[in-house]
């Protein structure tokens, strides 16, 4: 049998098993199967590569949770890995024959374009604490998409039997959610009187300060409605259910924070990136996240604005020259990171600090709101990038992060 000198290997990742697909520097499949997704099946396969090839370039699509395995056995057995992104997937798709679409195909198109492109981004073994701060954070993520859902739910149930209740409060917060746990038609809330919804709001520990309020509030809304609506009793059950799920998972949420700025705060680049206006330990686990916890993929300020979509990209043609438009392929988390801490730099916080000042130079300038967001979104891309590469922290003797970042 002879050996082939190199070959490129495509494995499109899935949950129980992946598909490999290898072909050589003419295109041709050398061999495509499909594997498990276990340690051995996966050690099988690149024994099985070696014997066709001397050199051996591994691809992948995804580097979610469900490719860590793979990932991290062929990492551990010295094997070079490289990143196809599923958009370029997607798109090489197009320009081969047919519009089937099978594992098969989509592991032969990996293949293809690893052989054909140089300027993919290598995988490197994943760093044990952004993996764990990685699935802390999507279990947060779950969790938030619970909780809206649970807030619209209460929501309408509450407003189909009581609506000047409903309209009366944000269920977001923990007092509203503790008093319609316990009374939520207007019968109960008139029989409890003010007295009796403030007993009951201090005994269930609610915000103090909005006992008071909420308690009259409630009360002037019962005294409003004196019809029960059709279904109340059934509507009200459910409504304390749904209440007590979301006081629950409000518990939840506020101990998982904490169990993520905990080993956020365990990284290197911790004390850095909290340092930076706006950025606290939520943004900052984020941040780690999307970016590996590492800088090599980003030489410059520049390629990390590029990746969180805050660089202009041209739509020159012919003559028409100059023409800017906002990039359709970046990285949504990491714009929302920047983002965010921009809003949040430019809070009461912030009142007079560095990014409040630029923000409303921006606005001088006869940009909106989210313009000038943008903006010092962009600026604070150029100082976080120049603090971590500096290893410093920043403070308001920093340089321009500009002239820092060039």
């Amino acid at each position: 049998m002879t050996v082939r000198p190199q070959i490129w290997v495509g494995i499109d990742v899935g949950k129980a098993a992946h598909h490999a697909c290898a072909i050589d520097s003419d295109g041709k499949v050398v061999f495509s199967q499909k594997i498990g997704n276990d340690q051995h099946a996966v050690e099988a396969l690149i024994a099985r590569a070696a014997k066709s090839a001397q050199q051996v370039q591994w691809a992948v699509d995804p580097t979610s949770p469900m490719a860590l395995l793979l990932i991290t056995v062929l990492l551990t057995a010295g094997q070079d890995v490289i990143y196809v992104p599923g958009q370029v997937t997607n798109s090489m798709a197009r320009g081969f024959r047919g519009e089937g679409k099978t594992d098969a195909k989509d592991a032969r198109v990996i293949a293809q374009t690893a052989r054909l492109r140089n300027d993919l981004s290598q995988i490197a073994m994943p760093d044990e604490l952004v993996v764990a701060v990685t699935q802390l954070t999507s279990y947060r993520t779950d969790l938030m998409s619970e909780w809206v859902a649970g807030v619209n739910r209460l929501r309408s149930l509450l407003g189909s039997i009581f609506p000047a209740l409903e309209a009366a409060f944000d269920y977001t917060v923990r007092t509203p959610l503790i008093l319609v746990a316990g009374m939520c038609t207007p019968a109960e809330i008139r029989a409890a009187g003010i007295d009796g919804l403030t007993t009951y709001l201090a005994q269930n520990k609610a915000w103090p300060a909005g006992i008071g309020k909420t308690a009259a509030a409630a009360h002037a809304a019962a005294v409003a409605q004196d019809l029960a609506l059709p279904g109340e009793a059934d509507t009200a059950m459910l409504i304390k259910r749904q209440a007590t799920k979301l006081l629950d998972l409000d518990h939840e949420i506020k101990e998982l924070d904490k169990l993520i700025a905990t080993r956020f705060r365990q990284h290197p680049w911790a004390k850095i990136i909290e340092s930076l206006p706006g950025m606290g330990p939520g943004l900052g686990a984020e941040f780690l996240v999307v970016t590996g916890g590492e800088l090599a993929s980003f030489a410059t300020a520049g390629r990390l604005a590029s990746y969180a979509g805050l660089v202009p990209v041209p739509r020159d043609s012919g003559r028409v020259s100059g023409n800017l438009r906002r990039p359709k392929r970046y990285s949504r988390r990491l714009r929302r990171v920047f983002y965010m801490a921009a809003l949040s730099s430019i809070g009461p916080a912030y009142r007079d600090g560095p990014s409040r000042r630029f923000y409303d130079r921006k606005r001088s300038e006869r940009l909106i709101h989210t313009q000038a967001l943008l903006a010092l979104a962009r600026r604070l891309v150029d100082l976080l990038w120049a603090l971590l590469r500096d290893g410093r922290e920043f403070t308001l003797d920093t340089p321009n992060p500009v002239a820092t970042a060039a």
